[in-house]
């Protein structure tokens, strides 16, 4: 199985915004930690706010926040609606071509394959990313620590 970059950087932009925690943060500076282009970074913003991950506020003030806690933010749910296509082989396709299709067990030991890579990462939220590790990954994103 191998994750667009789309939704490898739909996973980092949520980190990088639970580990800011609840200070807003701009498509700038999440684009500039990862290296990665504004524009399609917006896509994803786009797409995170349509998909009710993120919240966007326009304006002067304004920046990306989480729309959810971190800890309910489930990583298989959010792969399953990042990735657009899961067809791991042709067989998966409606326009499917192979000729040992009929008597095939690929597709189906593949489908139980895919399946239990998302079971499993069912298993895991957004939370779990962050770990203890908040701080570390708040320093090597640049983050600055808020005093309390």
């Amino acid at each position: 199985m191998h994750l667009t970059r789309f939704t490898d950087y739909s996973i980092r932009v949520l980190i990088f915004l639970a580990a800011k925690g609840e200070e807003r943060s701009t498509i700038h500076e999440i684009a500039e930690t990862f290296n990665i282009s504004r524009n399609h970074l917006m896509k994803i913003v786009q797409a995170l706010s349509q998909k009710q991950y993120v919240t966007a506020i326009r304006g002067k003030n304004g920046g990306l926040l989480l729309t959810r806690d971190p800890a309910t933010i489930v990583l298989g749910e959010l792969v399953r609606e990042m990735e657009h296509d899961m067809a791991l082989v042709e067989c998966f396709h409606s326009d499917n071509a192979c000729t040992i299709t009929p008597a095939c067990r690929l597709q189906s030991i593949l489908k139980d394959a895919l399946s239990a890579f998302l079971d499993e990462l069912d298993s895991y939220t957004l939370a779990d990313l962050l770990g203890n590790q908040q701080p570390q990954l708040a320093q090597l994103m640049r983050i600055p620590t808020v005093s309390a």
